[in-house]
């Protein structure tokens, strides 16, 4: 465990790659964008 470990996020940032454990960019949680809907008689 370490920096050559690829499956931890030391070692993925010294091998420069991303994944599970070291996201790339941080995922936003998805907001609610419906627009409520007026209804005619």
């Amino acid at each position: 465990m370490g920096r050559g470990d690829i499956k931890t996020k030391k070692g993925k940032i010294t091998a420069g790659s991303f994944g599970k454990v070291r996201p790339a960019k941080v995922a936003k949680p998805a907001a609610d964008k419906t627009v409520p809907v007026k209804k005619t008689k």
